[in-house]
């Protein structure tokens, strides 16, 4: 969450509700909804490393509101983490463990593992397939995260078949 909210603050001064709202109308409803009390910890803890500075802005009859802005270090972290390739091989995945473990533990069928998940897949397209729908076509970002996720999910049942296909 750090990052995103510093390339938030790109744009210029905002609240950490305005950042939330912002993240919301973005990535649109195939994103987890970001918990704004996060979302102010985070912002804590980016002032206090320094990467933003904070003010306190006064309103007529309402407590006040703290509005940040990015600091030059901050600027600098975007521009590095806009710069980094982003390395993520699923050689860790947990399932995968799940089906190799099964049978040395005797206590699951790795068939029977594979096809739970699969249906588990299936059942998040489906629903991927409703929230594209729904979703504001003129929302390319969130079209596209819902495409990506998809798509992903279309890989991991093409290898849940080799899998069962070679554990058969």
């Amino acid at each position: 969450m750090r990052l995103p909210l510093l390339a938030l603050l790109t744009r210029g001064p905002a609240h950490g509700y305005e950042l939330k709202q912002d993240l919301e109308k973005l990535l649109g409803a195939a994103y987890p909804e970001p918990n704004v009390g996060q979302i102010y910890v985070t912002l804590g803890r980016l002032e206090k490393a320094g990467l933003i500075a904070g003010e306190d802005v006064e309103q007529s009859g309402r407590p006040n509101k703290r509005t940040y802005r990015l600091t030059d270090a901050g600027h600098e972290a975007v521009l590095a983490w806009f710069d980094e390739t982003t390395d993520e091989p699923r050689v860790r995945d947990e399932f995968f463990m799940k089906i190799a473990l099964a049978p040395e533990s005797g206590l699951a069928d790795p068939i029977q593992l594979i096809n739970k998940q699969r249906r588990q897949y299936l059942n998040t397209m489906r629903d991927l397939s409703k929230l594209a729908a729904a979703e504001d076509r003129d929302n390319r970002v969130s079209q596209l995260l819902i495409e990506g996720a998809m798509l992903h999910l279309q890989a991991d049942l093409d290898w849940l078949e080799r899998c069962q296909e070679e554990l058969e």
